[in-house]
């Protein structure tokens, strides 16, 4: 039987109409409150967005949430600018929340730092003498080298310099250790986490930061091409420059008459676009590529609803965009890495290993082959694609994995008697 709670969250990054780190600060909080009291704080430039979301959007959850507004004064922080300076700007705000919450009229069972969901910069939550919940936290791996042979030398450095940045957090940092020493339990996107920062003896589990919702656009059964669709930055870490090789030699595989009948959508926009629209050139197959820069949510669900399968050959560490291709039933072409490769298993996609560049191309060409050829094959994995999704990425179940970690914290403390 539940018992309820009342829970402090911090999430520093919410906006109910974003994606990415924004949207699942909000649903983090969404699923908090469908079984406890939360008190969720935040900045002060997320009210205006959560404001207007919750009178649009009239939900009786909403009674079980308290939002809580805190920035550092103007002095502070006025060289923050967007994205420069965020990493910084953040760890400032974590290490005033302490101060922040002590001064507030609020009462707490657990506090939970929720995002940013990176496992190098320190949480000081524990200070406030309350079982302390961390994450779900994670990193992106180091890209191998033999992936960025395309891009400029500038993103190399600059991955192996960030890449150093974070060991040196891991391995020296006296508040990331101090963060670890305190939590009750850490919530980790993939299995490297506990390996990378040392969880030995530590209450931990698996936990995705991804899901999505349940599907409100109808999923076409007979879509009239087969279609691949990719989607996100046009940034390395994607790995876009794999799928646009790999769907290249798949279309030259084919007769001339079926090569109409197959497509591949990304989209996305972001600094390699240049890059990524001349391999489409030299490999001539303009006419089977549509790269969308930008479209409403709406449309890209559209899209997905009238697909085929889902290729995602990125890097990262996790992949929102995952979740969602699950959700409409699309098969998961990816890599075996601890990413997406983590949670496309042989039911619902299929995952190549990481190799040299060109034997990586080819795998994904195989991947591709396979579903195109065999029909019962590619209805097979879309069947298993949504029982995926269902399982393991709807924002429901995540909301019940916090939900039991938190009443198992709760039931695990000392009683107290007067």
């Amino acid at each position: 039987m539940n018992n309820e709670l009342k829970i402090l969250a911090t999430t520093y990054a919410v906006n109910p109409f974003k994606g990415s780190e924004d949207g699942m600060g909000w649903n983090f909080i969404y699923q908090i409150a469908r079984f406890n009291f939360v008190t969720a704080v935040t900045r002060e430039n997320n009210r205006e967005a959560i404001e207007k979301f919750m009178l649009e959007n009239p939900d009786p959850v909403y009674q079980r949430i308290r939002f809580l507004y805190f920035d550092l004064p103007y002095w502070m922080r006025f060289w923050k600018r967007g994205g420069r300076g965020a990493m910084l700007y953040y760890w400032m705000w974590q290490r005033s929340l302490p101060a922040f919450i002590k001064k507030q009229p609020v009462d707490f069972d657990i506090v939970h730092n929720v995002n940013f969901h990176n496992d190098w910069t320190p949480s000081y939550l524990w200070k406030l003498n309350k079982p302390f919940v961390w994450g779900p936290v994670g990193h992106h791996p180091r890209i191998p080298a033999q992936y960025l042979r395309l891009f400029q030398k500038s993103y190399i450095i600059k991955d192996r310099l960030t890449w150093l940045v974070k060991k040196l957090h891991w391995n020296f940092s006296p508040g990331l250790r101090k963060t670890i020493h305190h939590a009750q339990h850490i919530f980790c996107m993939n299995s490297s986490i506990a390996d990378v920062i040392n969880l030995k003896n530590k209450s931990y589990s698996i936990m995705p930061s991804v899901a999505t919702g349940a599907v409100t656009t109808s999923r076409q059964n007979l879509p009239s091409k087969f279609t691949l669709i990719s989607a996100g930055r046009l940034v390395p870490l994607k790995g876009f420059d794999l799928t646009i090789l790999s769907f290249a030699r798949f279309i030259a595989s084919l007769p001339a008459d079926e090569r109409e009948h197959c497509e591949l959508i990304i989209v996305g926009s972001g600094p390699e676009k240049k890059l990524f629209e001349r391999l489409i050139q030299e490999h001539n197959i303009s006419r089977q590529v549509r790269l969308v820069e930008w479209i409403p949510r709406k449309e890209l669900m559209n899209l997905y609803a009238s697909s085929s399968a889902f290729i995602f050959p990125s890097h990262e560490g996790a992949g929102m965009v995952v979740a969602e291709a699950l959700s409409f039933g699309l098969p998961i072409i990816c890599l075996n890495n601890v990413g997406p490769g983590e949670f496309v298993n042989d039911q619902c996609g299929i995952a190549v290993n990481e190799s040299n560049y060109y034997d990586t191309v080819n795998q994904l060409q195989h991947a591709i082959e396979t579903l195109y050829h065999q029909p019962d094959k590619l209805k097979y994995l879309q069947a298993g694609a949504r029982k995926q999704f269902e399982e393991h990425f709807h924002w429901n179940t995540r909301g019940e994995q916090i939900n039991a970690i938190y009443q198992h914290i709760q039931s695990s403390q000392p009683s107290q008697s007067n």
